[in-house]
C-alpha cells in the first residue's frame, strides 16, 4: 500500500499476492511427511502433531481451500487501517488495526489484544455482539482490535528490542492520540495480558480498567506471604478443584508444552528458515498448539478457520511472530514483560477462568499482583476463549464492565 502517515488512520483491505499463493499449493504438494510409530495411539499427541490430521489439511489447503474467498469474508468482517505512530523509546512503527464503532452513545472503547499463535483474527465472533447487542440495556462496546507488530498483517518491526513494553505503549497511542479514546478498558490472553498489563501500568490515567483469561503470575515469595505458601504446600486439601486444576495446566504445560518458548525466546531466526519456508512445518507447528491449548472436548476448529489462521503467520514468514518473544526477554525497561508480575497493580481487573487454560495462577497468587474486582469460572474453553466460547467471554466482558467499580474508576 501507499506510504502511510502519522496519527492518520489510513483504510486498508488485506489481499495477499498471487505469487505467494501459488507457492505455497506448490510446497505444500512436495512436502514430505514424517511416519508415526506404530504403538503410538491415534489421539496420543504427546510427540507433536498427528501425521494424520496435518496430512488431511496440507492436502485441503493445496486442493480446496479458497483464500480470497476467506479474504474477501475477512475484509468484510472487519474494518482495518493502518496508520504510523511514533513510539516512546523506539521511533516510527506502523500499526495494522480493526475499529468497529457501537451506534450506542454510552459504549466504552474496548482494546482487545491477542496473542501467539492466535492473530486480530480471534475477536472475530464477539465484535458485533459487543458493538451492537440485541438488548438496549446491555453494556455496548467501541471495540478496537490492533494487530501485535509482525502477526498477520500488522507490520513487522525493522528494529530489534520491539517487545510487550513498547507495544503497550504503541497501543496507548493509537487509543488516545490516533483514535481520541483518553480512557478505556482492555482485554487481554497470552500476550495480551502481558501488553495490556504494561499498559495499566504505565498508563493508568487511560486504562482504567483491565479483563485477562490468562494470568501466569508466580506464587509471591514465603516470607511475604507464609499463608499463601502453607496454602500451597497443602493444596491437595486447601485449593477448590478448579485451583487444582490451574497447577495442574501449568505443570503440564512446564513439564511437556513449553520447548516452543525455548527456541522462540532464543533463536527465533533459525527456527524461522524451516517454519517460514515450509507451510507443512508451520502448520504442524501451529496445529499441535490448537489442539493442546483448546477445550478439545468442547469446540473442533473447522478446517477452514485452522488455515485462516495459519495464514496469519504464514504471509509474513512466520519469523516476526517468533522473534516476539526473543524480544520480551531482552526487551529492557521498568514496564517490561521480566518486571510485569514483580509488583503490584492497582487498576481495576476481571479475571475469567476456562478450565483448559494453560496459565491461570491460583488466586491468592494473583492477589499478590492484581487488584482482582471480578471472577468468574466457566465449565468449557481454553486457551482461545474469543474463538472457542466467544459468549461466554462476551458475558463476562459486559458484566464486568458495566459493574459499579467500572463505572466509579471511569467517572474518576
Amino acid at each position: 500500500m501507499a506510504e502511510v502517515p502519522f496519527n492518520k488512520p489510513t483504510p486498508y483491505t488485506l489481499h495477499l499476492d498471487d505469487e505467494l499463493l501459488d507457492v505455497t499449493k506448490q510446497k505444500l504438494r512436495l512436502a514430505r511427511f514424517p511416519e508415526e510409530q506404530t504403538d503410538v495411539g491415534d489421539d496420543d499427541w504427546s510427540q507433536g502433531a498427528k501425521v494424520k490430521v496435518v496430512k488431511r489439511l496440507a492436502e485441503y489447503w493445496a486442493n480446496e481451500f479458497d483464500w480470497r474467498a476467506e479474504e474477501a469474508r475477512i475484509n468484510a468482517d472487519f474494518n482495518q487501517f493502518k496508520v504510523n505512530v511514533d513510539i516512546p523509546g523506539y521511533g516510527p512503527q506502523i500499526l495494522h488495526y480493526a475499529h468497529q464503532l457501537s451506534s450506542r452513545p454510552d459504549a466504552i472503547p474496548l482494546l482487545f489484544v491477542q496473542g501467539w499463535p492466535g492473530s486480530f483474527l480471534e475477536a472475530r465472533k464477539i465484535i458485533e455482539p459487543l458493538t451492537n447487542p440485541s438488548d438496549p440495556t446491555t453494556q455496548a462496546f467501541h471495540v478496537v482490535v490492533p494487530s501485535i507488530p509482525g502477526f498477520g498483517p500488522g507490520d513487522a518491526p525493522a528494529k530489534s528490542g520491539f517487545g510487550p513494553m513498547l507495544t503497550a505503549r504503541g497501543f496507548n497511542t493509537l487509543m488516545v492520540e490516533v483514535l481520541g479514546y483518553n480512557q478505556y478498558v482492555t482485554q487481554g490472553g497470552d500476550w495480551g495480558t502481558m501488553i495490556t498489563r504494561s499498559m495499566a501500568l504505565q498508563y493508568p490515567s487511560h486504562v482504567r480498567a483491565c479483563h485477562h483469561n490468562f494470568l501466569p503470575c508466580p506464587p509471591p515469595a514465603w516470607y511475604k506471604a507464609p499463608f499463601t505458601m502453607g496454602r500451597l504446600i497443602l493444596s491437595p486439601y486447601l485449593y477448590t478443584n478448579r485451583e487444582l486444576q490451574s497447577l495442574k495446566n501449568m505443570q503440564y504445560y512446564q513439564k511437556e508444552q513449553n520447548g516452543y518458548l525455548k527456541l522462540q525466546s532464543t533463536r527465533p531466526q533459525s527456527l524461522g528458515f524451516g517454519l517460514g519456508d515450509s507451510p507443512i512445518g508451520l502448520l504442524g507447528w501451529l496445529v499441535e498448539k490448537f489442539h493442546e491449548w483448546m477445550d478439545v472436548a468442547n469446540y473442533t476448529m473447522p478446517d477452514d478457520e485452522i488455515l485462516t489462521f495459519v495464514m496469519m503467520h504464514w504471509m509474513q514468514g512466520a519469523t516476526p511472530g517468533f522473534r516476539y518473544y526473543k524480544m520480551a526477554f531482552v526487551e529492557e525497561g521498568e514496564f517490561n514483560s521480566k518486571n510485569c508480575f514483580k509488583r503490584y497493580l492497582d487498576t481495576p481487573i476481571g479475571l475469567s477462568h476456562f478450565p483448559k487454560e494453560i496459565a491461570l495462577s491460583p488466586y491468592d497468587w494473583v492477589a499478590w499482583v492484581a487488584n482482582v474486582q471480578f471472577r468468574r469460572e466457566h465449565d468449557r474453553g481454553g486457551h482461545f476463549a474469543a474463538v472457542e466460547c466467544p459468549e461466554l467471554l462476551v458475558q463476562d466482558l459486559r458484566d464486568w464492565f458495566s459493574s459499579e467499580v467500572v463505572k466509579r474508576v471511569m467517572q474518576g
